[in-house]
């Protein structure tokens, strides 16, 4: 498994747990959950740049450019 793909399936897991705590009325914690992830996906499509993906990659191999 490589660090992108591993990144996006993380993203996924954690939109899918936004959606369960709205779902069980909890929308503080959804809304601070989605609040993080949007300004994560916005840093890194405005600047190329990923925390959470730079971490990844310390753990994972990065996808190969094909």
């Amino acid at each position: 498994m490589c660090a992108e793909r591993m990144w996006m399936i993380w993203v996924a897991i954690i939109l899918g747990l936004v959606m369960g705590l709205a779902g069980s009325q909890m929308f503080a914690a959804a809304f601070l959950v989605q609040l993080i992830v949007m300004a994560i996906l916005l840093m890194r499509g405005f600047t190329g740049f990923c925390p959470s993906l730079t971490l990844l990659k310390q753990i994972l191999p990065p996808c190969e450019e094909g």
